[in-house]
């Protein structure tokens, strides 16, 4: 029988607000079983290159990287984001490591390449190491993923963390029963963000087209969305896009959006 294992993205938003933060590792710690944690941590990066002078630009939400900014994403995803993580889950009973990409050599990618744009140092997944991830996870410490990755030639690259938590599930499913979660500030996928009573409680591939064809997602949600169907198309059990506080609803799919590979 293959193992139970929860892959976990928690939004910058919520790691913003310490009572958010503080409530959502009382969950993740009190979850049952193997588990993986990648986070974010935008907007203290965006506010530490402020304090330091270092022009920030994004483009569809994503942070072009030049060499300054990369320093600081370091510094504050697989520095101050993730070891203050790991600091909480340990005095919540959860014994955790902290990593990033680079680390055992667990996710490899390259330097986005754009006909139009430069990116800067922005990572695409190439290869996660499931193998090495199963190894750790056998010790029974939780994993507390950064997202920065490597390019196994000595270069670090800033790496979307909804894309991460989608490709370390897709390699995990390869041996256990997978779920991913992606953790934020709203209740689900919602019809009209400013309505958090608009959830959208189950999206299949054909809802997911029209809705963006009428543009009635916001521009942030669409990436979270298309990495969902990707990992369920490579074999992820199950995928639920909800409140970070809201454990229990998430897990057993009472709460949240459920996303489906099918309609039916």
């Amino acid at each position: 029988m293959r193992q139970t294992l929860h892959i976990v993205k928690v939004g910058g938003q919520v790691i913003d607000d310490t009572e958010r933060r503080d409530a959502f590792l009382k969950g993740f710690a009190g979850l049952e079983g193997r588990k993986v944690l990648v986070h974010g941590g935008g907007k203290l990066a965006t506010r530490l290159a402020g304090d330091l002078g270092i022009p920030q630009r994004m483009v569809d939400g994503r942070r072009i990287t030049d060499i300054d900014t990369l320093r600081v994403v370091t510094m504050v995803y697989a520095g101050e984001v993730n070891k203050t993580l790991v600091a909480a889950l340990q005095a919540l009973g959860c014994p955790s490591l902290g990593l990033c990409g680079a680390d055992g050599d667990i996710i490899r990618a390259h330097r986005r390449r754009h006909p139009t744009l430069d990116y800067g140092y922005v990572g695409d997944v190439d290869e996660v190491d499931g193998e090495m991830v199963a190894r750790l996870l056998e010790t029974g410490l939780s994993i507390v993923v950064a997202p920065i990755t490597h390019d196994g030639m000595g270069q670090l690259l800033n790496t979307n963390a909804d894309t991460i938590a989608q490709e370390v599930a897709k390699a995990m499913s390869k041996t256990h029963e997978t779920t991913l979660l992606y953790c934020f500030e709203k209740p689900g996928v919602l019809l009209d963000a400013e309505d958090d009573g608009s959830v959208i409680p189950r999206i299949g591939p054909t809802l997911l087209k029209r809705l963006k064809e009428e543009r009635r997602i916001f521009a942030g949600m669409i990436p979270k969305l298309d990495n969902a169907m990707a990992a369920l198309q490579a074999g992820v059990h199950k995928v639920v896009i909800g409140q970070a506080e809201d454990w229990d609803g998430m897990v057993s799919g009472n709460k949240g959006t459920l996303v489906s590979s099918t309609d039916e």
